[in-house]
């Protein structure tokens, strides 16, 4: 394992284990086992280390589920809006929802109220899944398999739509319940009919 990736995971358990708000950079180098000196050799600060973990555990999270870049084409390809809705919703949660980024994301959610660099991420994962959105409702739009009268307007309310139902249901799981009514497809289900 390269230092750079050593450190994101000790920093990762450091911030699971008692917050990410309290986490230093003498417990991130007493983790991994170097001086702090040394830490410092390869991030500038406790920030760039927290950036770098967003970008490396989204990357890995994509990779272990195989995803690459979005081939609007063979997405939308011969599928109604219902099912292209469906597998892009479904492509959005396995990432979230993959160990250590799901890990990531809950010490991210429980501090975005008290944490600036936690609230900065959260909005740059908001901005990104807005804007996937808005590539994938434009291709459904040229491709005459969706009608929005307004497309940005369209992605913005589906997104954010889609991750307060993913919110919802992690919220659900977290107190060990099931959602036994579907939110998420009957969703997509009355979304599909209003715009398809």
């Amino acid at each position: 394992m390269n230092r750079k990736k050593e450190i994101i995971l000790a920093t990762l358990e450091l911030a699971a284990e008692h917050g990410l708000g309290t986490v230093s950079m003498k417990q991130i180098a007493d983790r991994v086992g170097i001086t702090k000196a040394s830490l410092y050799n390869h991030f500038a600060s406790r920030d760039e280390i927290v950036d770098t973990m967003y970008a490396y555990l989204r990357e890995e999270a994509k990779k272990s589920i195989g995803i690459g870049e979005v081939d609007y084409d063979s997405l939308t390809n011969n599928r109604s809006l219902n099912e292209i809705l469906t597998e892009a919703v479904s492509t959005y949660k396995r990432i979230c929802l993959s160990p250590q980024m799901y890990s990531f994301y809950k010490i991210i959610m429980s501090e975005r109220t008290i944490n600036k660099k936690a609230a900065e991420i959260m909005v740059s994962e908001t901005k990104k899944m807005i804007n996937a959105t808005k590539m994938l409702f434009y291709a459904l739009q040229v491709k005459g398999i969706a009608h929005f009268k307004d497309v940005d307007a369209a992605a913005l309310s589906f997104s954010m739509a889609v991750q307060s139902i993913v919110d919802y249901e992690c919220d659900l799981e977290h107190i060990c319940i099931t959602d036994t009514n579907n939110m998420m497809n009957k969703f997509i289900e009355e979304f599909s009919r209003n715009y398809g």
